[in-house]
């Protein structure tokens, strides 16, 4: 009995590990999720932090966009009125909590517009060829896998689509992504940096990125150095 046991144990052993991912393993620190807000809505509004991001990414209505990272939905809400009747917001975020609380907003503040949906920490779980607008807003320094993240991403743009990232000059593990890493990120699944611009409070930046060239294998992809 013992002897049968054994190869048993050892098979459940075997079936208990983890599938390696064939996406590289990053070399940078990660912020962990702390809130589902980054700062209260008054303060946000008061330095105009949604227009300045939604004039420079060009947002208008009839769009289809996707907020990641949606939290409390502080750019969910204000982006469903700018898209209109006609556009479309997908909010998406990794916490069930999170995404139920805003679910509930959605229903209580009428968007008939939006669309709340959990995705998965290293796969936003977009539909494909979907949105003219993919916007992560002080979240990008939270994704664990980022070349895993964006390679599953970059299929839901639309021909033309671009996604904006609003994230802090400081290092990942202090909240923040710097300008360089973040640009070397995305360009290591096959995107170009299409605008850049340093906001009001001297530490946040703006910065847009287009698909360009084909999208390489997850082998293939190169790390980042911090």
């Amino acid at each position: 009995m013992i002897a049968l046991l054994i190869p048993l144990a050892l098979l459940a052993a075997c079936k208990e590990q983890p599938e390696k991912s064939p996406f590289p393993d990053p070399q940078r620190p990660v912020a962990p999720i702390v809130s589902s807000s980054y700062s209260n809505e008054d303060s946000r509004d008061s330095v105009g932090e949604f227009e300045t991001v939604v004039r420079l990414a060009g947002v208008g209505p009839g769009m289809s966009v996707a907020d990641i990272g949606a939290g409390e939905g502080y750019y969910t809400v204000r982006l469903a009125p700018l898209v209109g009747a006609r556009g479309r917001v997908l909010a998406q975020d990794i916490v069930p909590e999170t995404r139920n609380a805003l679910a509930s907003r959605v229903q209580r503040e009428r968007l008939d517009n939006v669309a709340v949906k959990l995705g998965e920490p290293n796969d936003p779980k977009l539909p494909q060829a979907s949105f003219d607008r993919i916007f992560m807003v002080h979240m990008y320094h939270e994704i664990e896998r980022p070349s895993e993240f964006l390679w599953h991403l970059r299929p839901s743009l639309k021909k033309g689509g671009s996604v904006v990232v609003v994230d802090a000059d400081r290092p990942t593990n202090r909240h923040g992504t710097p300008p360089k890493l973040l640009i070397c990120e995305f360009a290591s699944v096959g995107f170009e940096l299409s605008s850049f611009e340093r906001l009001g409070d001297s530490e946040s930046y703006f910065a847009q990125f287009v698909a360009s060239g084909a999208r390489p294998e997850p082998a293939q992809i190169q790390v980042c150095q911090v």
